[in-house]
């Protein structure tokens, strides 16, 4: 376990932007930790947990240690129609929704190709198409930075919320997850009346769906909006879908008809940002290296040479025009790194 340095995050960064972190260490297992931390290295103050780079903007070199996370491996339980899943905090996220679902485990296909590891959900709580990792989640493992133990977290300890856990607040920066359990099933309990799930299933005739066939009508509805950061760097949605008061959405509806909107919880809505932001004139727009992709205002885009400080200066400016139309303001779901 060598501990690098001077070392550029580039490829560790799906928005493909040109950082350089002073030191970085690659995570294989639990006990890599547990040797930092005895050598006094994990006392450090800057210290940064990176997976697969999926969900975060580096504005600007990164002054400390790395830590990458790197922890592997797949297994499972199965107790009448109750499955129990675990995976390493390295593992990448979809391959562990590919995996559930080639084995029929059903609860997971709404979160087909989200980008990141599994290490990663549940500080994000992810979520799509009506599901979210709290809908599924059973536990995780943890590492505290502050007393070198091994911690288990279930879903009760995590406070999860909108795109917001504990490891969001009050634990941000003090625990390492590396391992998450996740509460499955054999029998199908299949959610497709969010976003154009049954839209996409009736247009390939399907009726009564399998998980497979969800996993894939999600995976096509993604690749149809998002791009792939393989081809042009980002990070997926970069805003969150604010949630706001039924009263004020009331006042919202009144003067946009068209708004696109969700119930959320009681005397709550969840307006779509992507929508928000098309409606003050971004989507597709080009400013420099940086901009908004074409099929998808919600996701910005590394034309090829932008500086996270483009990308962070092109975020600011949506956010004030979102603002001053719709009196909402965005909230960023991309974790920034100045």
């Amino acid at each position: 376990m060598d501990i690098q340095k001077n070392v550029s995050l580039k490829p560790y960064n799906t928005f493909g932007v040109d950082a350089v972190a002073r030191q970085l260490v690659h995570i294989k297992k639990e006990e890599d930790l547990s040797h930092l931390y005895a050598a006094e290295i994990l006392t450090r103050d800057n210290l940064l947990l990176l997976g697969g780079g999926s969900n975060i903007l580096f504005v600007n070199d990164f002054e400390g240690l790395v830590i990458h996370m790197a922890i592997g491996g797949i297994d499972y339980c199965i107790n009448g129609t109750d499955v129990v899943v675990r995976a390493g905090g390295g593992v990448v996220w979809n391959d562990l929704v590919n995996y559930c679902v080639n084995k029929g485990f059903g609860g997971i296909e709404n979160l087909s190709l989200i980008p990141g590891t599994v290490g990663a959900a549940p500080v994000q709580n992810i979520g799509a198409y009506g599901v979210e990792l709290q809908d599924i989640f059973l536990s995780c493992r943890g590492f505290d930075l502050a007393t070198g133990e091994i911690k288990t977290f279930y879903k009760e300890d995590c406070a999860f919320d909108y795109r917001d856990s504990i490891f969001k607040g009050v634990l941000k920066g003090k625990i390492i997850i590396t391992e998450v359990n996740l509460s499955l099933s054999t029998e199908s309990k299949l959610n497709t009346t969010y976003g154009a799930i049954s839209a996409e299933l009736h247009n390939r005739g399907i009726v009564s769906p399998t998980i497979k066939e969800v996993s894939e009508v999600v995976s096509a509805i993604r690749v149809s909006k998002l791009p792939d950061p393989s081809m042009i760097g980002n990070s997926g949605s970069f805003f969150k879908n604010p949630v706001i008061s039924v009263d004020r959405f009331r006042v919202l509806l009144s003067n946009f008809v068209d708004i696109v909107s969700y119930p959320f919880g009681d005397n709550k809505i969840k307006l779509a940002a992507g929508w928000l932001i098309e409606q003050c004139g971004w989507k597709g727009r080009v400013v420099g290296n940086t901009g908004t992709w074409k099929n998808q205002a919600l996701v910005l885009v590394n034309h090829g040479n932008a500086t996270g400080l483009e990308v962070y200066d092109f975020s600011e400016e949506i956010i004030k025009s979102v603002k001053n139309k719709f009196d909402v303001v965005l909230e960023r779901e991309v974790n920034v790194v100045l």
